[in-house]
């Protein structure tokens, strides 16, 4: 991969991993457009970027759950993820054949409606503090979010908002449990490249730039999320989901 082709894709990475612009589908429609496939290698070092901007960000609420990992953040976090990889485990098929792209458009078209469902809705109810039901709710939609071009961050943290959930709070919420489920999907990762055998062969000094490019543009994504959430301002993201699904009709 070209040095230009990595910093590009840690960009994408940072950016969309967590403005809820779903980072996958526009990973698929790059590798449509430059018409290169994004190696399995490359995908585990960006995951490792943004989970280190998870970490960094939130890192009084990483520790704090470390340090009590069966208090309320910590099980609320385990019962967003035991959904979450029981129904990406029966969808995984489904989700596997949607990498090709034919589905783009719908599934951007989605997130854009979420966004403005929850928007919409979270001004008509009265917030409350994150409860151990909000939390599985919002890991069963996690668990749909697996397909590209459906915003993982847009979906948990609309449907928080549908809830009713404190703007903050469901945002930070959506992001931590996101941990687990980099984590996961890491390994499955670097399990594939195991069995297939996949020849590690990358630019080096292309690859350092997409991570560190990866990981700062992640953290400024976290950081401008949160405060987006607190306005409940994601109307730009869906003038900007519906222009990409239109593009993406006439790439994939």
């Amino acid at each position: 991969m070209e040095i230009l082709f990595l910093v590009v894709l840690g960009l994408v990475q940072g950016l969309t991993e967590f403005l809820p612009v779903s980072s996958s589908g526009h990973l698929v429609l790059l590798s449509n457009i430059f018409g290169i496939e994004d190696s399995l290698f490359v995908s585990i070092v960006l995951h490792i970027a943004t989970l280190l901007s998870i970490i960094v960000v939130l890192r009084k609420d990483v520790w704090e759950i470390v340090k009590k990992p069966f208090g309320k953040q910590g099980i609320s976090i385990a019962l967003a993820t035991i959904p979450t990889g029981i129904i990406a485990l029966i969808i995984m098929p489904l989700i596997e054949n949607s990498f090709n792209g034919k589905f783009l458009p719908f599934f951007f078209l989605l997130s854009a409606g979420l966004l403005l469902l929850g928007q919409y809705l979270s001004g008509k109810k009265q917030e409350h503090e994150l409860t151990y039901k909000d939390a599985l709710i919002i890991g069963i939609a996690q668990g749909f979010a697996t397909f590209p071009g459906l915003s993982r961050s847009g979906t948990t943290i609309s449907t928080g908002l549908m809830r009713g959930t404190k703007r903050e709070e469901v945002a930070k919420f959506s992001f931590l449990m996101s941990i687990p489920i980099i984590i996961l999907s890491m390994i499955l990762e670097i399990y594939k490249i195991i069995v297939l055998g996949e020849a590690i062969s990358v630019n080096w000094i292309g690859l350092i730039l997409a991570f560190v490019t990866a990981f700062i543009v992640g953290v400024l994504s976290i950081k401008a999320m949160i405060k987006l959430t607190a306005k409940a301002g994601f109307k730009g993201f869906c003038f900007y989901l519906i222009l990409i699904a239109i593009i993406s009709i006439f790439v994939v």
